[in-house]
């Protein structure tokens, strides 16, 4: 599907709404936009964490897969943007949508990566080194979206496979961040239960 963008601003906004694929307008508060609105921003946290590893892409074959991986995400999110800014009812022709096989093609990845790492005894603190850490951020901003999109699923329905797909995504992201701390050889912080009260007991003593 050929896009042609010749201007940026088109001034149809500028009273606090917007149009959905069809042409229906709606507030730019609206579940639907608050939705695909965060899977953007998921997407440009993507685009953070690719520049972070774009930085050491000569230092091996692990950073040019995660390269490939999120800009191969970056495109399926434009995808699942597509699809949520399609309101319900409205069938566009040549539409893509995310599917059964790209939430198998995550799953496979999670799998492949998770072997190579230590099962975990507590719960990660987000770090690791830079990429490591944007990573985190795109797994909680994957989260919040995916709230987002089950508010709008309340009001109209969204297929099978959206929330699946962000679903898997945010699993991929936090595994992906502890696979590639482990690979560049960043520490990984765990978090310590009751750590501040055993300060104050320390401090008492």
């Amino acid at each position: 599907m050929a896009i042609r963008i010749t201007r940026v601003y088109t001034r149809t906004g500028d009273y606090g709404d917007t149009g959905l694929v069809g042409g229906k307008r709606v507030p730019k508060d609206a579940p639907r936009i608050e939705a695909y609105g965060t899977v953007d921003e998921l997407n440009s946290a993507i685009g953070l964490a690719l520049a972070f590893n774009e930085e050491k892409l000569g230092d091996g074959a692990a950073h040019r897969f995660l390269a490939g991986l999120l800009r191969e995400i970056q495109n399926e999110l434009f995808d699942l943007g597509s699809e949520l800014a399609t309101p319900a009812g409205y069938r566009h022709p040549v539409k893509f949508r995310v599917d059964k096989s790209a939430v198998a093609r995550m799953e496979a990845t999670i799998d492949e990566c998770q072997r190579e790492l230590t099962p975990l005894k507590s719960f990660v603190l987000p770090g690791g080194g830079k990429i490591a850490a944007s990573l985190h951020q795109c797994r909680t901003v994957c989260r919040r979206a995916e709230r987002e999109m089950v508010r709008l699923s309340r009001e109209e329905p969204l297929g099978e496979w959206p929330l699946k797909y962000v679903n898997r995504l945010s699993d991929l992201f936090f595994v992906l961040a502890r696979w590639i701390a482990k690979r560049t050889g960043e520490k990984e912080e765990l978090w310590q239960h009751g750590l501040q009260g055993r300060r104050k007991k320390s401090n008492r003593s």
